[in-house]
């Protein structure tokens, strides 16, 4: 299913098993006697390459690199959301095929982080007016939109300039305002679906989707530990006694 299937319904899986079907039939018909059974090691021989392959938390991150959870019409998805910095005059560089409302929650992020810089210590490197930031999300050829990536930008932006690294199997969704407080988002469940096939093991959720985890089947709730969060002061306390500082 996660390898030759990736669609909001069930179509394109009942062609892939009638596809694996009419070559147990051919099979039959060529005389062969002993029962054909299907195992995930025969399905390259049968169906071919993989088509499609899931993404997974990396093992090994930098600071500026965070781990988001998307909606699509095909059910959740995480995706990676990398900041970096060079010398400049305060310039906000987005990449990575973003919408204008991403790129609205970038700017909005940037700002809160800018308006708070000496709340969160962000003061000690080169001032915000010295360095151009680049945020880009990978997988450009794929159109990314909505308000939800807004507190793993900030965090990705946070990460970069204070050098703390995230960790790889924590994810986040949250939709961030300029006073920093974490507003709701849709798609709950298809985005922890997602992030527990991926690896993902904690998550920050937006406070008022506390009512949404209600949806989500016991056994994955009993794999990964929620975190909900009203105002960016929480998320980045937490992410702060999670992180760890690079060497």
């Amino acid at each position: 299913i996660s390898g030759y299937t990736r669609e909001a319904g069930v179509r394109n899986l009942d062609r892939e098993l009638a596809h694996v079907c009419r070559k147990a039939a051919r099979l039959f018909a060529e005389g062969r006697t002993t029962p054909f059974k299907v195992t995930p090691d025969q399905l390259r021989g049968i169906l071919g390459p993989v088509k499609f392959e899931p993404e997974t938390a990396e093992k090994d991150v930098g600071p500026g690199v965070v781990t988001g959870l998307a909606w699509t019409p095909t059910g959740g998805d995480i995706l990676f959301i990398e900041s970096t910095r060079m010398p400049g005059k305060g310039t906000l560089i987005l990449t990575g095929s973003l919408g204008d409302v991403m790129k609205e929650s970038a700017r909005a992020a940037l700002s809160y982080l800018q308006a708070n810089a000496q709340k969160y210590k962000l003061t000690a490197g080169a001032p915000f007016d010295q360095m151009d930031l680049h945020v880009h999300v990978p997988a450009g050829a794929i159109p990314k939109d909505g308000p939800s990536a807004g507190l793993a930008m900030l965090t990705s932006m946070y990460s970069l300039i204070t050098g703390k690294v995230i960790p790889p199997t924590l994810a986040m969704t949250g939709e961030i305002t300029l006073r920093g407080k974490i507003m709701a988002v849709g798609g709950v469940k298809e985005k922890v679906l997602a992030a527990a096939r991926a690896g993902i093991r904690n998550i920050i959720l937006p406070e008022g989707n506390r009512k949404d985890l209600e949806e989500i089947p016991p056994e994955v709730r009993r794999t990964i530990k929620f975190k909900c969060v009203r105002h960016a002061d929480d998320a980045l306390g937490y992410l702060s006694r999670l992180a760890r500082k690079q060497s």
